[in-house]
């Protein structure tokens, strides 16, 4: 069996710089960030440092920027701008070094580039992982995420307006799970 995963990401996106739709969720959805009720979001203490993990993102990582965001119970959306372009691992004929397979690479004796956006998200998720270990939850992230790239204008808007609503509309989410 290859012990390598396939990589989920675009090819022909970067994630090293632009702005992205992020949804990331817990395993089995399981509602470790709060609940909803009364239409607004109650947030647990999980849910809080999560929170304050996104408010606080450009200090620790000042190229990232989380501009929108959403803390639901079982998964949290957000925007992401990465505003600097970090020099990619390529090879002598210019493509981009990302299989995590050395056999798959163009140069197999190349390093790996990790994109900035994984490296983000993999850091969120350690963090909240962390956290929630140290208060003896037995808390777990679903292996992978969801990524658009925003493309123009009337993308970004229409996802902000998603964002902002989510709460509002959680028994019509996709994530809706009932209280558990």
């Amino acid at each position: 069996m290859d012990q390598y995963r396939k990589t989920p990401r675009a090819g022909f996106i970067h994630y090293d710089a632009g702005i992205f739709f992020l949804t990331i969720c817990t395993k089995g959805q399981k509602h470790y960030f709060g609940e909803i009720y009364g239409g607004e979001m109650h947030l647990s203490p999980i849910g809080r440092y999560a929170e304050a993990q996104l408010i606080s993102v450009t200090e620790v990582c000042g190229y990232v920027e989380v501009p929108l965001f959403v803390v639901m119970p079982n998964h949290v959306h957000m925007i992401v701008c990465i505003r600097r372009d970090v020099p990619l691992a390529r090879s002598n004929e210019g493509n981009i070094q990302r299989s995590p397979n050395p056999s798959l690479r163009t140069d197999p004796i190349s390093q790996r580039h990790v994109p900035v956006l994984s490296r983000y998200v993999n850091s969120f998720k350690g963090a909240v992982t962390k956290y929630a270990k140290s208060l003896g939850v037995d808390f777990h992230w679903q292996g992978r995420y969801y990524d658009h790239y925003i493309r123009n204008n009337r993308d970004g808007n229409n996802i902000s307006v998603y964002i902002r609503n989510n709460v509002a509309r959680w028994e019509a989410d996709c994530f809706y799970s009932p209280v558990e």
